[in-house]
């Protein structure tokens, strides 16, 4: 296979991965916030995306450092991505939070 296709997709295998951490990352602050058990959210999320991030990164790489650094390229863009699909930081008094708790 064609050595540019072949690091074009690792870096979308590093987009893919990265949109799972980041946008899991996303997901489980929005979601501990009302959790009644935050830490154990957040410590299977950790666990879980972590896991799922290095076994990407073993496959794509497969001992290959250019397919490596592609996947992390992508990896790093994909946090952009999510950062701007998220939107700006929430106001400290329009948190989720503090709409959860009133009735409409």
């Amino acid at each position: 296979m064609n050595e540019w296709l072949t690091l074009a997709l690792a870096g979308m295998a590093g987009l893919l991965l990265g949109a799972i951490f980041f946008g899991g990352l996303w997901w489980t602050v929005r979601m501990g916030v009302a959790s009644t058990r935050p830490a154990l959210l957040f410590l299977g999320s950790l666990l879980l995306r972590t896991v799922v991030v290095v076994a990407g990164l073993y496959f794509v790489g497969d001992g290959h450092w250019q397919r490596l650094l592609a996947c992390l390229f992508g990896f790093v863009i994909a946090r952009f991505i999510v950062m701007w699909v998220a939107g700006p930081p929430i106001e400290h008094g329009n948190s989720p939070a503090n709409v959860a708790r009133h009735a409409p």
